[in-house]
C-alpha cells in the first residue's frame, strides 16, 4: 500500500482527532472535508475514538466508506419496534457487546467482537500498511503516563487507546495495564509530524444545557468529571503547541456513550463542516485568514 509521506510541494497537513466516546461521530463531516477537496493529510494521530477513525481513515477508507460501516451496524431511526424484532441485522450492534462475566471484571465490556468487525473493515493488522502515517495515544495506568503507538500490531493499539476504565476491557501489554489515552492526551496534536505546514485538530469534547446551579447525579459526576479534566488538558496543551485550525464542533447534550445517537451526532457536526473548509482553503492558498465575524456570513 503506497503511504502517503510529508514531502513534495503541496503543503502538507497534519490532521489530530480527539476523544470524546460517541461524539466522535462528529469527526465525519471533517474527514468529508478532505474527500471533498481530493487531499489527504500526510499525517494523523488520535485518542480514543479519534483513534479508531485516524485507523479506518489512514487504512484508505473514506468518509463514505465509514458511514457504511456505522450504519451496519445501527437501527434505522424510524424503523418500529416489529421490524427490528424480524431483523436479524438489527441485532448486530448488540452482538458487538461482549460482557465480562466476572466476580472481579476488569472492565464491563471486553470489547473483542469490535475489534473482530474493525479488524476486517480495516483490512490492515499494523501500523505499517496504513496508507497514512498514524499515531495513538494510550495510558499507562499504573505509570501514570502517555505511551504513543506508531508501529507494530495496530488493533491492540488502538483498542489501548479507547479502553475507558471499567467500561472496557484494559489492555495488558509489556508488563503495563493500557487505558484510554485520554486520561493524559485526549486531543494529541503535539504529537503531529513537525515537517507539516498546516496543524489541525479537532476537539469534540461539545457542552451542555444542564443549568450551572444544578448538582450532578452520580453518573454525570463521573463521566463529567472525565471531561473537565479531559478540557483542562486540551487547553493546556494547545496554549504550549498552538495549531493553524482548531475546530470544536458544536455538541449539545451528547455524552460519551450515546452511539445510539449517531446520526444526530454526526448532524449536529455538520455544523462546523464550512467554516473548516473555507479556513483550510485559505490556508492551502497562502492568503491570510479572515476573521471569524467575516467567514460566519
Amino acid at each position: 500500500m503506497q503511504r502517503v509521506v510529508c514531502n513534495g510541494s503541496m503543503k502538507k497537513i497534519g490532521l489530530t482527532l480527539g476523544g470524546g466516546g460517541a461524539k466522535g461521530f462528529a469527526h465525519i463531516p471533517i474527514l468529508e472535508v478532505f474527500d471533498e477537496m481530493g487531499i489527504k493529510p500526510c499525517c494523523i494521530t488520535g485518542t480514543s475514538i479519534g483513534a479508531i477513525l485516524g485507523a479506518l481513515y489512514a487504512s484508505g477508507h473514506s468518509a463514505a466508506d465509514i458511514v457504511g460501516m456505522i450504519e451496519q451496524l445501527m437501527v434505522p431511526r424510524n424503523a418500529r419496534f416489529k421490524e427490528i424484532i424480524r431483523n436479524r441485522d438489527s441485532f448486530k450492534v448488540l452482538s458487538m457487546i461482549d460482557p465480562h462475566f466476572s466476580f472481579k471484571p476488569k472492565g464491563l465490556i471486553k470489547g473483542e467482537k469490535f475489534f473482530g468487525f474493525l479488524y476486517d473493515q480495516m483490512e490492515v493488522s499494523t501500523f505499517e500498511e496504513l496508507s497514512i502515517p498514524l499515531k495513538t495515544v494510550a495510558t499507562d495506568f499504573w505509570g501514570r503516563k502517555p505511551v504513543v503507538f506508531d508501529s507494530g500490531d495496530l488493533l491492540p493499539a488502538v483498542r489501548a487507546s479507547m479502553a475507558i476504565p471499567y467500561i472496557f476491557t484494559p489492555v495488558v501489554a509489556n508488563d503495563r495495564v493500557l487505558v484510554d489515552g485520554g486520561l493524559m492526551n485526549n486531543v494529541p496534536h503535539d504529537l503531529l509530524d513537525p515537517k507539516c505546514d498546516i496543524r489541525i485538530a479537532v476537539d469534540i469534547m461539545g457542552e451542555q444545557s444542564t443549568p450551572k446551579n444544578k448538582p450532578p447525579s452520580p453518573l454525570e459526576a463521573i463521566f463529567h468529571t472525565y471531561q473537565v479534566m479531559m478540557d483542562a488538558m486540551a487547553q493546556e496543551k494547545l496554549a504550549s503547541h498552538p495549531v493553524d485550525i482548531y475546530v470544536q464542533p458544536p455538541l449539545m447534550d451528547i455524552e460519551m456513550l450515546d452511539f445510539h445517537k449517531a446520526e444526530a451526532i454526526y448532524e449536529q457536526g455538520l455544523a462546523a463542516k464550512d467554516g473548516f473548509k473555507r479556513q483550510l482553503e485559505t490556508l492551502l492558498e497562502g492568503k491570510a485568514p479572515k476573521l471569524g465575524w467575516l467567514r460566519r456570513k
